[in-house]
């Protein structure tokens, strides 16, 4: 039950090492407007591609959850995991100080009969060198609504989570 608490939070953005760690963008040319993820949770692996974003990163951008949910998206998660994200995080970038924030992270997980949704704010992401590759900061999540048996929080370690936009 551990293992679907930190899915579900820490899911978004949710994130990634998929891909070139170089994006059009940070190179000069035109980026694709999409962003690529991946998390390692209790030994469990949710990754998605080509989601899309309102804006190329350092402006302000949302990500669209319709494009990383089934049917839209290609959210898939081993171990028998089901997750969705019920919100469009939008995230602003500070490249001087090589962050980025995402306003609201809001994830439903399930594993077999049980769901849990959390809720995590203002969650930080430091960039990789030149990249827009960005790893989250320490973090916690909130439980929103779910079993008694979901946590009524959960921590996400450094490193929890990263993304890709390209």
């Amino acid at each position: 039950m551990k293992h679907l608490a930190k899915l579900a939070v820490t899911m978004v953005a949710v994130t990634a090492t998929v891909g070139a760690a170089t994006t059009a963008a940070a190179a000069g040319g035109a980026a694709d407007r999409k962003v690529d993820g991946v998390i390692v949770v209790a030994g469990n692996t949710c990754t998605w591609t080509n989601a899309s974003t309102s804006a190329e990163p350092p402006a302000a951008l949302t990500v669209d959850r319709a494009t990383i949910n089934k049917p839209g998206g290609n959210l898939a998660c081993d171990g028998g995991i089901k997750a969705s994200l019920n919100n469009n995080p939008a995230f602003t970038f500070d490249d001087a100080a090589a962050t980025a924030r995402a306003d609201l992270i809001d994830i439903t997980g399930q594993a077999s009969f049980i769901t849990c949704r959390y809720k995590a704010t203002n969650i930080v992401w430091d960039r990789d060198g030149t990249t827009r590759k960005y790893v989250n900061q320490p973090f916690t999540a909130t439980k929103a609504s779910g079993s008694f048996l979901c946590p009524g929080s959960v921590a996400t370690p450094a490193g929890g989570a990263s993304m890709l936009f390209r």
